[in-house]
């Protein structure tokens, strides 16, 4: 089936994305994505980090033909970078999730379902024609996780995602300042806030409120998303059964520490993805691009190591990729993107992201992403990073 989807022409920045979704969706909703933990500052602070890395132009190479192309375990994708998982992203728009699922088969990316998502593990695999990787946490019933576990090895999933930086939700003020919780409670001040966003609110309406699907559909018929439930029971044995129930690739998500990423390399694990969880948890951790080049000189050039927090551009993904990284997931960018202008929007938002990273990898004197390493990281800089 041909491709229909027009890039928006509203879009030419993530700046614009973000200001046109703060104006199209609620402020609940906006403020649950944009949001972040405590201060609400690492947010900002993992995008300055990044920002504050500078890049060295190189001149007289000639870098007409570029490869973007990047393997990861034995997966042979396009580009280097791929959809962190997000929980209830159809709260974005109707259908976020399969806008999303069809731009990572469209780009030949992985797409990473969580387990809170708006649509099932199933349909999500045949949106994304198998692009699907799937996230998890540990907590209410262990048996409910291994029951998703067999779930998703039954319809093809090869990756799954431990995400471990959460066994306490943080506080994030801006929800509760919204009344934001699940299951949604609409008072008079939501209500308002609902009205004077018709288009967001009619579309939704009609779509239906979006739901956990994959607790919906559990086969025990009695699962039920508490978003604020603790997960501190957590630990090095929980990672122990979960390697054990799963033989397909593992990542562990949400690593900041040398320490903790070694242990995890011992127990099994595929992979880590060193990530502050977008400042959505502890709001005095150091920024996630801080700790990837401790991490990587850690665990030596061989173990795989993905990351996230922070990347907005192109150029972002450069800079992960410098110091370390194998492999770049971002979220926010999308959320911004669909709630700007839907599917166009999600669209254009990935074509910049992709275009500027051919750009700059041109411009810092190289013609393929696997050739990118500290050695594009302006000398002024790297006197300070500890690689």
């Amino acid at each position: 089936m041909k491709d229909l989807i027009k890039p928006s022409t509203k879009i030419h920045t993530i700046d614009d994305a973000i200001r046109l979704s703060k104006k199209r969706l609620p402020k609940l909703v906006f403020d649950f994505i944009d949001g972040a933990s405590g201060d609400d500052k690492l947010a900002e602070i993992n995008s300055t980090a990044l920002d504050q890395i500078r890049l060295e132009p190189k001149v007289f190479r000639n870098v007409e033909n570029r490869n973007l192309s990047k393997k990861i375990f034995d997966f042979n994708f396009d580009y280097p970078f791929g959809f962190a998982p997000m929980g209830m992203t159809n709260l974005s728009w109707p259908e976020a999730d399969k806008m999303i699922a069809k731009e990572s088969a469209y780009n030949n990316i992985p797409t990473c379902v969580s387990m809170a998502s708006s649509t099932t593990l199933e349909d999500m695999f045949t949106f994304s024609e198998g692009h699907s990787w799937m996230q998890i946490y540990i907590f209410q019933s262990e048996e409910f996780i291994m029951e998703l576990l067999k779930r998703a090895e039954g319809i093809g999933y090869k990756v799954l995602i431990l995400t471990v930086d959460v066994p306490i939700l943080s506080r994030r003020a801006r929800d509760d300042r919204n009344g934001f919780g699940y299951p949604f409670k609409i008072g008079p001040k939501q209500f308002l806030d609902f009205a004077i966003h018709p288009q967001w609110s009619l579309t939704t309406l009609l779509k239906g409120a979006p739901k956990p699907m994959n607790y919906v559909t559990s086969k025990s018929g009695n699962q039920i998303f508490r978003r604020k439930e603790s997960r501190g029971t957590t630990d090095w044995d929980t990672l122990k059964r979960i390697r054990e129930a799963w033989k397909g690739k593992l990542i562990i998500k949400g690593v900041m520490n040398s320490e903790d990423a070694l242990k995890i390399k011992d127990s099994g694990a595929d992979a880590i993805q060193v990530s502050n969880h977008g400042g959505r948890q502890l709001d005095s951790a150091t920024a996630s691009i801080n700790a990837l080049p401790l991490i990587r000189k850690a665990l030596g050039d061989d173990f795989p190591i993905l990351f996230d927090s922070g990347i907005r551009s192109g150029s972002d993904i450069l800079r992960a990729l410098a110091l370390g990284a194998d492999f770049v997931m971002f979220g926010r960018p999308l959320m911004y993107a669909i709630g700007a202008d839907g599917a166009k929007g999600l669209r254009r938002i990935i074509n910049l992201i992709k275009e500027e990273l051919s750009t700059n990898l041109g411009l810092v004197g190289l013609t393929d992403i696997n050739e990118v390493d500290k050695k594009i990281i302006a000398e002024k800089f790297f006197k300070d990073i500890k690689y």
